[in-house]
């Protein structure tokens, strides 16, 4: 009967993880609807059985019934702990990784997912991993409460500032599924969309070789990996365009209005202010969401970046 119930569901693309869960899922909604299904038939034919016949009709004295009673209270906790093995299973399954898992950092930051490798392989809003082996993603977050989910693959779990969780799947097909914020966490909470990539794992080693040993280039190419990698164009714009924060294009030398009235220029100083310090100065016309950088970006990282923004005109 459980396929009766798979259009409610996305398509299963890690046995090992999902099974269990699609399996309880389904478990509980075909017991509801025999549930549903026998009250709803009692329901109508007591209706009709006992239904007054008469003005003299009386309603008898009703007392209790020991057999109907205990029925009605064992079978619901029957099943009750049926489902409450079965999710407890499952559970222990999501937090058993398989030795062999190839693990992956992930930090969550509004409004977008970054995801180190163990060669130094660095990626925004894009998951790699190789079909038919086990993946951890270790995760945390930069700012807020997050939430990581992938319907595909049954698994979600929060991202909790200041402290690690996981989670853990192994896809078996190549292809891509996207990866969802399943907590409220700011103006764009729901742009804060990710994809897993699955390669056939030759695929996956050629990949980690192309990519492996993080950033490399001069101070502006550096610069431009890092305003990539960081998610800035989320809230910052290369265009001109409005967006939740002041756009980049012509941004160096340009006279700034903050909401204090006071006004600066852009220069080294007050940019680096901002990276470190948004909240100090917080341009007119925009709202202070943006998190800060300290300790999270050296003064490489920042100088870099810097002379980036100089060159977008």
């Amino acid at each position: 009967m459980g396929r009766l119930f798979d259009f409610m569901l996305p398509e299963n693309k890690s046995p090992l993880t999902a099974d269990s869960t699609d399996g309880l899922f389904h478990f509980i909604n075909e017991v509801s609807l025999v549930f549903l299904i026998g009250i709803t038939i009692a329901l109508v034919y007591f209706a009709f059985k006992y239904k007054r016949k008469s003005e003299d009709d009386e309603t008898p004295v009703i007392t209790h019934n020991n057999t109907l009673e205990i029925t009605w209270s064992v079978i619901p906790l029957i099943i009750v702990m049926v489902i409450f093995g079965w999710g407890y299973s499952g559970w222990l399954n999501l937090k058993a990784v398989p030795n062999d898992a190839y693990e992956i950092q992930a930090t969550g930051f509004k409004w977008n997912w970054n995801f180190n490798y163990e060669n130094g392989a660095q990626t925004l809003n894009e998951l790699h991993v190789p079909k038919g082996r086990p993946i951890k993603v270790v995760m945390q977050s930069r700012d807020v409460l997050h939430s990581f989910f992938i319907p595909d693959y049954r698994i979600k779990h929060d991202v909790v500032p200041g402290r690690y969780t996981y989670v853990w799947f192994q896809a078996e097909e190549t292809g891509e599924s996207i990866i969802f914020c399943t907590e409220y966490c700011g103006t764009s909470h729901s742009d804060m969309l990710a994809k897993v990539i699955v390669h056939e794992p030759d695929e996956f080693e050629k990949w980690l070789e192309l990519n492996g040993g993080g950033p490399s280039g001069s101070p502006v190419e550096l610069g431009e990996q890092l305003i990539t990698m960081n998610g800035c164009q989320t809230c910052h714009s290369l265009d001109g365009s409005s967006g939740i924060g002041p756009s980049f294009q012509g941004i160096w030398g340009r006279e700034q209005q903050f909401t204090d009235g006071s006004t600066a220029v852009t220069d080294e100083n007050y940019i680096r202010e901002s990276i470190l310090y948004p909240g100090e100065k917080v341009v007119a016309g925009h709202d202070n969401v943006m998190v800060s950088y300290d300790g999270l970006l050296s003064d490489d990282d920042i100088t870099n970046i810097i002379e980036y923004l100089k060159t977008i005109n």
